[in-house]
């Protein structure tokens, strides 16, 4: 899985951010390691667009095999805890969707299945 990080011109990137998103990430999304070809994320400081839920964006997409890209954002006061804030809830978009693609998977072949046995039933 790659991370890419992006930052805008108000945030300062450096290892130990990076190390610590990389490590963010990598922890909240494990258990979908393997259908999880790239996350992006976007950091930035809304500061001049004050508001009551903080100044500081995380967006992060992910790219999962065989699903649309699934996006999820979260403002804080704090750096830390926009990122803390995004990578939860991408793990619950990513645990929903899968399990969404999984039922729609299962569904198809019930229905093969089925109809498969009332061909069968006909003969």
């Amino acid at each position: 899985m790659q991370i890419n990080i992006n930052t805008d011109s108000t945030i300062e990137r450096h290892t130990g951010l990076n190390e610590h998103v990389e490590s963010v990430v990598e922890n909240a999304t494990l258990r979908f390691r393997e259908q999880i070809t790239r996350v992006e994320v976007h950091l930035s400081d809304n500061n001049s667009q004050k508001s009551d839920d903080g100044g500081i964006r995380c967006l992060m997409e992910a790219r999962v095999t065989g699903y649309q890209p699934i996006a999820v954002s979260d403002h804080a006061a704090t750096l830390h805890q926009a990122i803390a804030g995004a990578a939860d809830k991408l793990k619950r978009a990513i645990d929903s969707a899968l399990a969404r693609l999984q039922d729609t998977q299962r569904h198809a072949s019930t229905k093969v299945a089925a109809d498969v046995n009332v061909d069968d039933a006909g003969e």
